[in-house]
């Protein structure tokens, strides 16, 4: 099966997961030396618990980030980092921090939360620690709780929440959809930069890579291929005798007939004017003519038509193997002389005949 070209998504999604490793990585640096900071100083002051507890924190980010040096899961590194903030969080909101000033580290969470998840799962988990808050601010005598805050400090500090989340929420929402509407856009402009505008065929750019793939593929894990250079005769004369527009309709006619032929890991595309390439991976010379003359039949028996009008149209094809060819430009030339030599037999068939120079010493060609 040949190997797919990658997309832009792909590409872009590969490099903004880098970027989000490398910011969370810087941030957890940040924080380690926040949290190391905070505490000493609340050692200092005599707040020996707390210091503790902020250095405990501040080892498992660190363990956090030695983890992800050793795996590389970026997912599990996005996931310590939340888990390990919403509990540095919830301590800091029970006990208060120093001078009842702990729940204000928490407008650090929504921006950081949307950041590294999805929108849905960043409401999800905010509702949860606002939930959580809730739960120590109005019941202060909970275990573990050891703050108690008045009605005001509640009030304003639940409504510059909201404020926030909402904030934060609406950006990221239209950070993502102008994310997405650039990724549609240069997605589309990719595909249209590899796509035949007439018959929507691979393009000869689209095709030359494709073929450099499937070489190096039969260079490395010694893959066959081979090819299926097609010329529709006499295509001239319909343009000249029909018009341009009966002449675009057979291409495009004969695109969809080919489609119908070729298996789904066959590349098929618009070589250049009424010349079509097809790429035949896995395939042996025998293999791909007989392939080729099925299609050379189908063309023949199927009725071409504009308008009201049946045109002729037949092909000639010349087909070639990898099996002892040096390079892919070997490989085309060699498919070339092959259609030539098809043309010069009388059209409507398909070359080699007889044994084929490109073909291995046991293979011979179908009549």
């Amino acid at each position: 099966m040949t190997t797919p070209i990658p997309t832009g998504h792909h590409a872009v999604g590969e490099r903004e997961e880098a970027q989000v490793s490398r910011l969370l990585t810087g941030l957890s640096a940040m924080a380690i030396a926040f949290l190391l900071g905070i505490g000493g100083k609340a050692w200092f002051v005599g707040h020996t618990s707390h210091a503790i507890t902020l250095w405990c924190f501040s080892a498992l980010v660190a363990g956090n980030m030695l983890w992800f040096a050793r795996t590389r899961d970026r997912l599990l590194q996005k996931g310590g980092m939340i888990v390990i903030v919403g509990l540095l969080f919830a301590y800091l909101v029970a006990s208060g921090g120093e001078s009842n000033t702990g729940p204000l580290w928490f407008y650090v969470f929504p921006p950081l939360l949307f950041y590294l998840t999805s929108l849905k799962t960043g409401t999800a988990v905010l509702l949860f620690c606002s939930l959580v808050t809730v739960v120590v601010f109005q019941f202060p005598a909970l275990p573990l709780v050891a703050a108690e805050y008045s009605t005001d400090f509640k009030i304003r500090f639940f409504a510059t929440l909201i404020f926030e989340s909402i904030f934060c929420f609406v950006l990221e929402a239209s950070r993502l959809k102008a994310r997405n509407e650039l990724l549609a856009l240069a997605e589309s402009h990719e595909k249209a930069s590899r796509t035949d505008d007439l018959t929507g065929l691979s393009n000869r750019r689209d095709m030359q890579e494709r073929l450099a793939t499937e070489f190096s593929r039969h260079q490395r894990a010694g893959h066959h291929f081979s090819v299926v250079l097609v010329d529709l005769d006499l295509f001239k004369n319909i343009n000249d005798h029909y018009g341009h527009d009966a002449g675009d309709q057979v291409l495009r006619q004969f695109a969809s007939l080919m489609k119908t032929v070729i298996r789904q890991t066959d590349i098929g595309a618009r070589w250049g004017g009424e010349e079509f390439l097809i790429l035949l991976p896995d395939t042996s010379l025998l293999q791909a003519l007989t392939l080729a003359e099925r299609l050379r039949s189908e063309v023949a028996s199927t009725p071409f038509r504009s308008g009201n009008q049946t045109l002729p149209v037949t092909i000639s094809a010349g087909v070639c193997s990898i099996a002892s060819i040096g390079s892919v430009n070997e490989l085309l030339r060699q498919a070339d002389v092959h259609l030539y030599n098809a043309k010069e037999a009388g059209r409507n068939r398909i070359a080699p005949r007889v044994r084929s120079q490109c073909a291995g010493p046991a293979e011979h060609t179908a009549p």
